[in-house]
């Protein structure tokens, strides 16, 4: 059967001549193809066959969503992929260079944008990252904004940095080197040049504490190496215990080296820590919105979109509870109990990549799952190139969407030129995956596969 989509389906870009990068305008079938055999003479094994699909979707009936959903994650402080991926939804028109210069569509303004974790950390500027992001929701965008392993790991550090017991002790030197370049630009901006009291309290501070003194105030010492072990024993694996002391060990040089690779000493990033602990944690700070509107998931249709994937125990928790349970738990553990959050199975939910060491999702987390009514998790955080990827992990249909668009994951994976992506559900049935890794957009026809039934709620 030809494949012959309506030109209609590929979304508008405007204002494509204020964004560096090619993206797609043509579409191509998704799954490309019909067989296994197929896949095997080709040797692209990217996705999974239409057979496979066919089997997984046989006989069972789809909610689908009534809103447009634009799905983007991952951009790890990359604010120019931020808005080359808001372009490529349609739902946002780029109006000029600067980071004001932008304006929410007609289509924009029906659709839902669903940010899926990861906004922060590897740099090249979280601060600017932030501040788009801010501007989309103040010009009416909805958005709905999801936790990622890296802002959930500077919550953490931000919390218990400086904590003396054994189970938080480490937490500040876990933020890592990926964390330096934040602290640097917080220290720029808010500490650095003469006082400023519009920049808040910080600025124009001088008295910077010494390295050793630092190292006394926020990093573990060397008797953690031994009661880290013997205190969360029972609660994390012993094998994940032993992995986590080593890259302690790892993470603590890794630090201080990426301090002086960026000309910063350790009195400097003391200073900037507290300065972020004012911008995040503070009701007054700039960006105390960040981590209070954050969620862990949500449901829209058959659809879960959450930032990494579930496991047994999230999943009898959502056909159990609901969503909305899902989300207030979460929620009760930022404030109660971060440590059981990033460390149990909520942690599994955006730090999983079904790694053996990771908590198992098995065929009754599957069922429960199908019982919930979920069919699909639309998900980031297992980084990918040559565009969104179809699969089935632990039995259950797989949207990835982390399509390496921010430029420091690009430079490690070697992938040419500037990255952009998102991926669009489209209340007609349609689902769009976008990116500049790929010459076309892919395009799934759910109907090609499911019974299709409208869903009004999103939960």
């Amino acid at each position: 059967m030809t494949y012959d989509p309506h030109p209609s389906l590929a979304p508008t870009y405007r204002g494509l001549q204020w964004i560096d990068g090619a993206l797609p305008t043509e579409l191509e079938r998704w799954p490309r193809h019909r067989t296994r055999l197929q896949i095997d003479k080709t040797g692209d094994a990217y996705d999974i066959a239409h057979e496979e699909l066919a089997a997984y979707a046989a006989g069972r009936m789809i909610e689908w969503p009534e809103r447009p959903i634009y799905f983007l994650c991952d951009m790890h402080a990359d604010t120019d992929a931020f808005f080359r991926s808001l372009v490529a939804t349609g739902g946002v028109e780029r109006t000029g260079p600067g980071d004001d210069d932008f304006k929410i569509t007609a289509e924009g303004k029906r659709a839902i944008f669903v940010i899926g974790g990861d906004c922060i950390d590897k740099g090249p500027d979280n601060l600017r990252l932030l501040r788009a992001l801010r501007r989309l929701i103040d010009r009416g965008a909805d958005v709905e904004l999801l936790t990622g392993n890296h802002d959930l790991r500077m919550l953490v550090g931000l919390i218990y940095g400086g904590a003396r017991d054994p189970r938080h002790a480490h937490l500040f030197v876990r933020l890592g080197k990926k964390s330096i370049p934040l602290f640097r630009e917080i220290f720029d901006h808010y500490i650095a040049g003469p006082a400023d009291p519009s920049k808040g309290p910080f600025s124009g501070r001088r008295d910077f504490p010494s390295d050793a003194e630092v190292r006394a105030k926020l990093f573990h010492d060397d008797t953690w190496y031994d009661e880290f072990p013997r205190a969360v024993a029972g609660f994390i694996a012993p094998d994940k215990i032993e992995k986590e002391v080593a890259r302690i060990r790892e993470k603590t040089q890794e630090l201080v080296d990426k301090c002086d690779e960026l000309d910063m000493s350790l009195g400097m990033v003391y200073a900037a820590f507290e300065a972020a602990r004012w911008l995040f944690l503070d009701p007054a700070g700039e960006f105390f919105w960040f981590f209070e509107r954050m969620k862990l998931c949500r449901k829209y249709g058959s659809l879960l979109f959450i930032h990494a994937g579930v496991d047994d125990v999230i999943a009898r928790l959502i056909r159990e509870r609901g969503i909305h349970h899902l989300n207030d738990e979460f929620r009760r553990l930022l404030g109660d109990d971060l440590f059981g959050l990033y460390h149990g199975p909520f942690g599994n939910t955006f730090r999983t990549k079904y790694r053996p060491a990771d908590r198992p999702f098995t065929e009754a987390g599957l069922k429960d799952m199908h019982d919930a009514g979920i069919l699909a998790i639309v998900h980031g955080h297992r980084n990918i190139l040559r565009g969104q990827r179809m699969v089935l992990r632990g039995g259950i249909l797989n949207f990835e969407c982390d399509v390496s668009v921010d430029c420091n994951t690009r430079a490690l994976e070697g992938a040419p030129g500037p990255g952009g992506g998102a991926t669009l559900i489209r209340p007609d049935g349609a689902m769009l995956g976008i990116s500049t890794d790929h010459s076309f957009i892919k395009h799934f026809d759910v109907r090609t596969a499911f019974r299709l039934r409208r869903s009004r709620a999103g939960r």
